[in-house]
């Protein structure tokens, strides 16, 4: 068997973070990749309430 993209994260080391609305953990996502750091809200749908906390 040959390994895939060696720079690919394994399910069980990805970064998390905690969502601020619905206080749930989510998780790195390729579609995230560039900009990680700036990912605050888990989906759209928390990001659209964010003004009712």
């Amino acid at each position: 068997m040959s390994k895939k993209n060696s720079k690919a994260k394994s399910k069980n080391n990805l970064d998390s973070k905690i969502c601020p609305i619905c206080e749930k953990s989510f998780s790195w996502r390729k579609k995230w990749e560039r900009d990680w750091e700036n990912v605050i809200y888990c989906s759209k749908l928390c990001q659209k309430n964010k003004d009712k906390i």
